[in-house]
């Protein structure tokens, strides 16, 4: 088989090729950097599928044998009560050679609400981490998800959780096909 990631961050190319290994796939895995479709920084639930969908539409596309492709996408979303004024979120998409689709979200939690107007303004939430922590690159480690959770959930672990689901539903899917 052959599985193509529809981008090069580590966090995603990694969660991928651990859930495959987990679930005893004999895989190739090619990370290809591919665009989202969508701004630099998703901002809606909506927007950060798109997002996915197309990483994984246009990765497929870009290499034809494979038997599908992945796109995971991270964003962020206002939030609907004064506590959480503004949360991440991150979505995974499933594309199959076949045309299947398929969707998977991620954990959420709270940003700081100093956030807020710094996204709001076009600023991307990665950036915004590696100032807040005086560190590089959080988007490619522990991303926000694992700042905000001291480390109890990292950005890979939130994405090895998404294509669970993903591989899930194709797995399901296709012995259901069958």
């Amino acid at each position: 088989m052959k599985v193509i990631i529809g981008s090069r961050n580590p966090a995603k190319y990694r969660a991928v090729q651990d859930v495959l290994r987990e679930h005893g796939m004999d895989v190739e895995t090619i990370a290809l950097e591919v665009d989202s479709g969508v701004r630099t920084q998703p901002m809606t639930d909506q927007e950060t599928i798109e997002g996915a969908l197309h990483r994984a539409r246009a990765a497929l596309i870009e290499i034809e044998d494979a038997d599908f492709a992945i796109g995971l996408e991270g964003g962020v979303v206002l939030g609907s009560t004064p506590s959480a004024s503004v949360m991440v979120c991150n979505w995974g998409a499933l594309v199959s050679k076949d045309g299947r689709e398929y969707i998977a979200g991620g954990a959420r939690i709270p940003l700081p609400d100093a956030f807020k107007e710094e996204l709001l303004a076009g600023k991307e939430l990665g950036d915004l981490m590696d100032e807040y922590c005086q560190r590089k690159d959080i988007r490619k480690h522990e991303g926000a998800l694992g700042i905000f959770t001291d480390g109890a959930v990292s950005r890979l672990e939130m994405f090895q959780h998404v294509c669970k689901l993903l591989v899930g539903q194709w797995r399901y899917n296709g012995e259901k096909q069958a």
